[in-house]
């Protein structure tokens, strides 16, 4: 089974702090036109899946889609006309069962219940909501085009629509900024975000520090972004009192609730192939992983003549099996070591696992035939997965 992740890399405005490949819409009076962006990034999709589908049936999945993961950018900026033609594309190229799971990312300021609708009758089952903070001077601070109102409204929509709704949050937004004399963000101005994500009652939180990009308007801002310990560590308290598991360092969900499409990243080296479509897109097959050009205009010269693909490697041996023991560490269920030595052999194993035994048992617990953070872990992980590179 083979997860399948489609890029849409349009968005209202770009957020100061975005490093994804995405680009605002130029012109939405021609978004959807013949020969207005959608339609030439509609076009170049299906151009791709054409030239893939051979690969795709060589892996036995058209009948057995693990996961759909269409995000960005921002999808939900597609129109109503844009969303059929490509779920019609995906339709053609793919067959669907009812347990597979289906993710759409949405922004609250371009979702309406027109487009809720369509996802549901379509078979969307998962939605994951942009809310990034439910502060209004927070948002600001962001460039979000949203306010809090439209992001609580947007997860009530959601729900109620019966789908299983993940929100994104961000904390550390406040960075200490001389030059523009922003205030370090609070432990208190944390929690009381937190708290209001909460009262809305999510399946799914989604956990990210603001994190500085070279290339962004953040980056020109001579920020010193805080630290993020006691914000990091409140939430894991406050989530597991309010029935979340945390079952990947950044991912807390209520029981069944678990995002399978991310699951099948972390399981890559175990045999969790996905294929990426769109600009920018990341692909991991037989081993393999490669990933297409990042801009539109490229994209669609390069599926005109041939593949998308920019970039490919394959890691073998050591070098392997190191990046799957850090995929495998930020998840809960951590190494299963029987499986990663029939994978990686026993030498290779072995030398991993003395890298893990100079840890405390607060950090790393060591089990029979398994290894896995602990809470405090997730807290220090980069100074685990430091030591095992």
């Amino acid at each position: 089974m083979i997860s399948l992740y489609v890029h849409v890399p349009f968005c209202e405005a770009k957020c100061p702090y975005c490093a994804f490949a995405s680009a605002p819409v130029k012109n939405f009076n021609n978004f959807d036109a013949n020969g207005g962006d959608a339609q030439r990034y509609l076009d170049a999709v299906e151009r791709e899946l054409a030239a893939r589908i051979g690969e795709v049936n060589t892996l036995d999945t058209l009948n057995a889609l693990k996961t759909l993961y269409i995000g960005g950018g921002t999808p939900s900026v597609l129109t109503i006309n844009a969303w059929k033609k490509l779920l019609a594309l995906l339709e053609k190229f793919f067959n669907f069962k009812t347990e597979t799971e289906i993710t759409i990312e949405v922004n609250p300021s371009s979702l309406d219940k027109n487009k809720a609708a369509l996802w549901k009758d379509w078979g969307v089952n998962r939605i994951s909501v942009g809310v990034q903070s439910l502060n209004d001077n927070r948002l600001k601070f962001l460039g979000r085009v949203h306010d809090s109102r439209q992001a609580a409204k947007a997860v009530e929509l959601c729900l109620d629509a019966g789908f299983s709704v993940s929100l994104d949050m961000m904390f550390g937004l406040f960075c200490e900024c001389r030059e523009f004399g922003e205030r370090g963000e609070t432990l208190r101005d944390w929690m009381t975000d937190l708290n209001a994500a909460l009262k809305l009652e999510p399946h799914h939180i989604s956990l990210y520090q603001l994190s500085i990009e070279n290339g962004t308007p953040f980056a020109e801002r001579n920020f010193d972004p805080p630290e993020g310990y006691a914000q990091y560590r409140y939430t894991q308290w406050r989530l597991a009192r309010a029935g979340y598991e945390q079952y990947e360092v950044a991912s807390f969900a209520r029981p069944g609730h678990e995002s399978r499409h991310n699951l099948n990243y972390w399981a890559s080296w175990a045999g969790g192939d996905y294929i990426g479509i769109g600009p920018a897109a990341w692909s991991y097959v037989n081993g393999a992983r490669f990933r297409n050009a990042p801009s539109l205009d490229e994209y669609c010269r390069l599926t005109e003549s041939g593949s998308p693909v920019v970039f490919s490697e394959r890691i073998t041996g050591e070098a392997a099996a190191r990046e799957a023991a850090i995929l495998a560490l930020r998840t809960a269920r951590g190494i299963d070591w029987s499986r990663f030595a029939k994978k990686f052999g026993e030498d290779i194993t072995g030398k991993i696992k003395d890298d893990l035994r100079k840890f405390p048992g607060d950090i790393v617990q060591n089990g029979e035939n398994f290894t896995r953070l602990t809470a405090k872990g997730f807290r220090v992980g980069n100074a685990v997965w430091r030591e095992i590179v």
